[in-house]
């Protein structure tokens, strides 16, 4: 027993150590920074997500339950927002304009919601139109459940596709061995709408008794990226691993993401939640994270005002190292890591505006702009 507790302690130091090393060795710190970081909105708690309008205006959520447009400098809380559940990582969370907005005017909003019969909270999916300061036309699209008193895994990001589906996010809630790997369960899910909210015809699981037939994929953890592809269309994410094993994924109709039953990470505690990394049926991430940077928010680069290696890069945000992460992609392979803004704070949300420009979310700050220094 003795051996035995040695070799488990040794298999957690060296595992540990080769970690700090891959950090270490694959993150950079280049020498000349290609912008400066300006405040944009300041005095901001924990800004969730960010979307932007076609007057320049920017709405922000904030996780505790206020909506903030921010326009000509001047900053303004709307009125009439879904009351959230605010417990843990849940809250007000995403937000994301039609792609037709200019005709139509839907703002789509994830929020973790106490609506249902159990106590606690889920995440849930609506939509509203904006009138003056204030939202108006609501409508809830989709109401995760059971509800539970788990603080963790809500999820949740918001993107459109370029056929017009809206996919959305819903972490595992906490409950790895119920959730991520059953059909009939909400959490640990893409999901994939029309954008009323109701479910496409050709989503994989329709027909399929028991299922929830919004699902597009199944077998995440707490996906807290959602992005597509400028160039082919297809839908990204990034989510959280536990102890390592945080990864990026194509999000493929149907496809298993293998959690928990595949992992590269590890229990908080040390321990092992399993021995494999692959399994037959169960789709691979493109990239994986060890140790855990814990990502939030994601956006492809599609311009040129940072350089062009810039220009098709995968920007990431890291709650736990604190920096922005830029990801050279060559094709679906990372082949270069670099980290800005370290030190800055939490980085919740990241963003590429219309207007070619990069904008990030810190915790504790606000947002900030990132102003190229050519």
């Amino acid at each position: 027993m003795k051996n035995s507790a040695f070799i488990s302690c040794l298999f957690i130091i060296l595992f540990n150590f080769s970690c700090a090393q891959n950090i270490e060795n694959q993150v950079s710190t280049p020498e000349n920074i290609p912008f400066l970081a300006e405040a944009l909105i300041d005095e901001m708690h924990i800004p969730w997500g960010m979307a932007f309008l076609p007057n320049g205006g920017l709405l922000v959520t904030e996780k505790s339950g206020e909506l903030i447009h921010f326009s000509n400098k001047i900053k303004t809380t709307i009125d009439n927002v879904p009351e959230v559940y605010n417990r843990g990582q849940g809250g007000l969370l995403d937000i994301e304009l039609h792609p037709d907005y200019k005709t139509n005017g839907w703002i789509y909003i994830s929020y973790a919601s106490s609506e249902g019969d159990e106590k606690g909270g889920h995440t849930a999916l609506m939509r509203a139109k904006l009138k003056g300061n204030s939202l108006v036309a609501k409508e809830l699209l989709y109401k995760a459940g059971p509800n539970t008193t788990k603080g963790q895994h809500f999820g949740s990001r918001i993107v459109f596709d370029t056929q017009g589906y809206l996919f959305l996010s819903i972490g595992e809630r906490g409950a790895r061995n119920e959730n991520p790997q059953n059909i009939s369960r909400d959490g640990g899910k893409i999901y994939r709408f029309n954008d009323d909210g109701s479910i496409p015809i050709d989503n994989p699981f329709i027909g399929k008794k028991g299922a929830k037939t919004a699902i597009y994929s199944y077998g995440h953890r707490n996906p807290q990226g959602l992005a597509k592809h400028p160039e082919t269309g297809r839908i990204w994410n990034h989510e959280h691993g536990p102890r390592g094993g945080d990864e990026i994924n194509i999000i493929k109709k149907g496809a298993n993401y293998g959690w928990p039953l595949v992992t590269y990470g590890i229990n908080y505690g040390g321990t092992k939640i399993t021995d494999k990394t692959e399994m037959e049926g169960m789709t691979p991430p493109i990239h994986y994270w060890t140790p855990s940077i814990a990502p939030s928010g994601m956006t492809f680069i599609t311009t040129d005002k940072y350089g062009l290696d810039w220009n098709g890069s995968l920007l990431v945000g890291s709650l736990s190292f604190q920096y922005l992460e830029r990801l050279e992609m060559k094709g679906n392979k990372v082949v270069k890591r670099e980290k800005f803004m370290a030190g800055m704070g939490r980085i919740r949300d990241v963003k590429e505006g219309p207007d070619g420009f990069i904008y990030v979310a810190v915790e504790g700050k606000g947002i900030y702009k990132l102003i190229p220094k050519n």
